[in-house]
């Protein structure tokens, strides 16, 4: 099994503010919501040909991995959004200055919609050490709908560089509160560098509509599940 290393960087981490496995960061919206779709007096919903129930997104096991593949760095601190003179300004307790800073507008780089040009950067907490030949990506949490911020993504050769270096996020318009200690701030998730090259593949209509009855016959049974079943590979994050 490879190993990911994180060494600390601020004075204050310790092991309530250590980088955790995705998995353990699965946001309430998710482990609150129900396996199986339901009508609107609550009732579950057949599935398609009236044999079984219709499972709903939770029971999808693509979307499941986005939120358990990698690992998960987060607030040490409680956060405190607030406006002042007409912007989002951001206040940290005292010992944690220097994790979250305040920066105008990039000039030429694209804000994301809803958020304001005037931004922030996280200096992150920690920073991954890889084995020879592995890289980090570094992405906003994934599907983490709830959080008030959109962190930018990037990609760093963690083999030969260990910082971590400011990040920029941006808030989304509106928000103002207080985001407490803990919660996610960046999905850094190890991958191997290699070599690729592409290729497309033209196929007649014919040949679309054959692989979807295949596919059409091969994943939608009674039971569902089939992907999980037959092709789902686990992927292990320690």
């Amino acid at each position: 099994m490879n190993k990911i290393i994180f060494h600390s960087n601020k004075h204050y981490n310790n092991e309530e503010t250590a980088p955790i496995t995705g998995r353990k960061t699965l946001p309430s919206w998710w482990t609150n919501s129900d396996t199986f779709v339901k009508d609107p007096f609550g009732y579950p919903i057949a599935n398609f040909n009236g044999e079984g129930k219709m499972f709903s997104f939770k029971a999808c096991p693509a979307v499941l991995d986005t939120f358990q593949t990698g690992y998960m760095l987060l607030t040490p601190c409680d956060l405190e959004f607030y406006e002042k003179y007409g912007r989002i300004k951001v206040k940290v307790p005292i010992g944690f200055d220097d994790f979250v800073g305040e920066r105008p507008p990039m000039q030429e780089f694209q804000t994301p919609i809803g958020c304001s040009p005037w931004h922030f950067h996280w200096y992150a907490n920690w920073a991954p050490e890889l084995p020879e030949g592995y890289s980090s990506i570094y992405v906003p949490p994934i599907n983490h709908f709830e959080l008030p911020w959109i962190t930018v993504g990037g990609i760093i050769d963690s083999d030969k560089v260990t910082t971590a270096g400011l990040i920029p996020f941006f808030l989304k318009e509106g928000f103002v509160g207080v985001v407490p200690a803990g919660t996610p701030y960046l999905q850094i998730i190890p991958f191997k560098r290699e070599d690729w090259e592409s290729e497309n593949i033209f196929h007649t209509p014919m040949e679309i509509a054959k692989k979807a009855r295949e596919t059409s016959d091969l994943f939608r049974t009674t039971e569902g599940g089939v992907y999980k079943k037959l092709f789902w590979s686990k992927r292990r994050y320690k």
